[in-house]
C-alpha cells in the first residue's frame, strides 16, 4: 500500500520529510517565546513530561512486544537522557533565549560532522577523508557565525559565555547521538526515543521545580504553554513519526537531505516573527556549515546503506526528542 503510494504520489511523501524537518527549526522560536515567562530547565521538563504521556501509549502500540531496557542497559538509558534530554535542552533553550536565533540555528546545524567523527573514535566507524574535510568546513563556519566575521574581538576578548553555552549543546548532541547508535542495535527507534524522553524528564524535574515559583506557572501566558505544546507534541513525537516513516518509504540517504531544511526554517522564522537580521557573514557561515554537512556525512556504495539508514533513524531520534 505505501509502495503504491509512493510510485502514485511521491511528492506525498517528500511534504511530510519537509514538514518534519522543518518544525525541528521552529523549535527554536517555540523556545525563545516559552523562556519569556519560564526558566530554560522548566521549559525543557515540561516539553518532555508532555511528550513522555504521548510516546509511551505510541511505543506500547509501535513497538508492542518489543525489547525493553534491563540489568546494565539502564545505564545506557540514563546517559541518554542526561546529554540528549537533560543537559542538551537546558543548553538548548538558554541559547533560545540569550543569542539569535540565526547564530545558535546554524551553529548547531555543523552538528553531524561531529557525530561522524566522534562514531569513528568511540563506536570504531571508519573515519574517511570526507568525514575530516567536512568537519573542517563544518567548523570554520560555525567559527565565522560565532565571531560573526571578527577574529580580532574574538581573540581580544574570548569566547562569550553564550558561545560556551553553544558548544556544550553540541557536545552533548553528539554525544546522545553516538549513545543512540549503540542503543539503535539493541531497541527500536520508538523505544529508545521513548526510555530517554522519559529518563530526561526525570533529571529534569528538580533543576525545574528549584528554578519555577507556583506564581510564574500561573502567570505564563497562553502563548508560552501553547509554544511547549508545540514542541512536545508536533517537535518531538508527530516529526519523529513523520521522520521515521519517510526513512522507511524512501531509505536514509534521500530523507536525511531534508535535514538542512532545519536551520534554514529556524533562520527564516527568526526573520519573520523576532526580526533578527540575516546577515552576509551568516550566509557564508551557513554555506560553510551545509556543505561540511553534505561532503563529511556523504556515504558511498550500496553495502552501507543499512549502516545509513540506522544512523539516520538515530538523527531523527535526535532531533525529534531534542530539538
Amino acid at each position: 500500500m505505501k509502495t503504491d503510494l509512493l510510485e502514485r504520489k511521491p511528492w506525498i511523501v517528500y511534504i511530510m520529510l519537509a514538514f518534519a524537518t522543518s518544525s525541528w527549526g521552529s523549535a527554536f522560536i517555540a523556545g525563545n517565546f516559552a523562556t519569556q515567562d519560564l526558566s530554560p530547565s522548566a521549559v525543557a521538563f515540561f516539553r518532555f513530561f508532555f511528550a513522555t504521556l504521548l510516546l509511551i501509549p505510541l511505543m506500547l502500540w509501535m513497538d508492542k512486544g518489543g525489547r525493553r531496557p534491563k540489568g546494565k542497559e539502564w545505564f545506557l538509558v540514563c546517559l541518554l537522557g542526561l546529554t540528549g534530554i537533560a543537559l542538551y535542552n537546558i543548553a538548548f533553550f538558554i541559547a533560545a533565549r540569550d543569542a539569535p536565533i540565526v547564530k545558535s540555528s546554524l551553529f548547531i546545524a555543523s552538528n553531524p560532522v561531529l557525530i561522524a567523527v566522534l562514531s569513528g573514535l568511540f563506536l570504531k566507524e571508519k573515519i574517511t577523508g570526507k568525514n575530516v574535510i567536512g568537519l573542517v568546513l563544518a567548523l570554520s563556519g560555525a567559527f565565522i557565525i560565532i565571531t560573526e566575521g571578527n577574529v580580532r574581538q574574538l581573540a581580544e576578548a574570548g569566547l562569550a559565555p553564550i558561545d560556551l553555552i553553544l558548544l556544550l549543546a553540541v557536545v552533548c548532541w553528539a554525544l546522545y547521538s553516538v549513545l543512540g547508535k549503540v542503543a539503535l542495535q539493541k531497541y527500536s527507534a520508538i523505544t529508545s526515543t521513548t526510555y530517554a524522553v522519559g529518563a530526561g524528564t526525570i533529571m529534569l524535574f528538580p533543576f525545574a521545580f528549584m528554578d519555577t515559583a507556583p506564581a510564574q506557572l500561573q502567570n505564563a501566558s497562553l502563548l508560552t504553554w501553547g509554544s511547549i505544546l508545540h514542541m512536545s507534541i508536533i517537535v518531538s513525537v508527530a516529526s519523529f513519526i513523520m521522520y521515521y516513516q519517510g526513512i522507511k518509504m524512501i531509505g536514509a540517504a534521500k530523507a536525511s537531505i531534508f535535514i538542512n531544511l532545519m536551520p534554514l526554517s529556524a533562520v527564516i522564522l527568526a526573520m519573520l516573527l523576532l526580526g533578527e537580521p540575516f546577515l552576509y557573514v551568516h550566509m557564508a557561515g551557513a554555506l560553510l556549515v551545509l556543505t561540511g554537512v553534505t561532503v563529511g556525512t556523504r556515504r558511498n556504495g550500496q553495502g552501507k546503506k543499512r549502516n545509513s539508514a540506522k544512523s539516520e533513524t538515530t538523527d531523527s531520534v535526535k532531533v525529534s526528542a531534542g530539538r
